[in-house]
């Protein structure tokens, strides 16, 4: 039986991080998580591009010019969208996770998708070193888990 599953990794690769400017105490704090494990995990910081979106809405289309340019092996999505008194949450939720999938699957490259979706700001920060844990840091930590996985394919492990 064939089991594949993230091993080391070749630190050579390149990563981009789409980041959302909304909401900027959780997003600024969700991209210091994501550069620093990327770091301890000795990605190079010359191989990291960090591009900053106006909103979450803006992520897809971004992420899907990054893919197409074919120079990341792997791009992280983060942003945060909180339930505010109208519908709108719904659609953008909907929005940015349906155009990050669709990314992914067209051009074969993970798109990890680190976009808070919390119904108050508390349970945003929680998820940025509180008791949830750091969604930056855990996004970082899947990218570089997938980019292994994606090798191995690629390698025909």
């Amino acid at each position: 039986m064939k089991v594949i599953e993230a091993r080391d990794f070749n630190s050579s690769v390149s990563v981009a991080i789409v980041v959302s400017r909304f909401n900027p105490d959780i997003t600024n704090e969700l991209l210091h998580g994501a550069v620093e494990r990327l770091l301890e995990l000795e990605v190079p910081k010359d191989n990291l591009t960090v591009i900053h979106v106006p909103g979450v809405v803006e992520i897809p289309i971004v992420g899907m010019r990054l893919a197409q340019s074919q120079q990341y092996d792997a791009i992280i999505a983060l942003g945060a969208v909180i339930r505010g008194d109208t519908d709108h949450y719904e659609y953008v939720c909907q929005q940015v996770s349906q155009g990050c999938q669709g990314v992914m699957l067209a051009h074969l490259v993970p798109v990890v998708f680190g976009v808070l979706t919390t119904q108050n700001v508390d349970q945003a920060k929680e998820r940025i070193g509180g008791k949830k844990g750091h969604k930056g840091r855990d996004s970082a930590d899947t990218a570089v888990e997938m980019m292994s996985i994606m090798s191995q394919l690629d390698q025909g492990a």
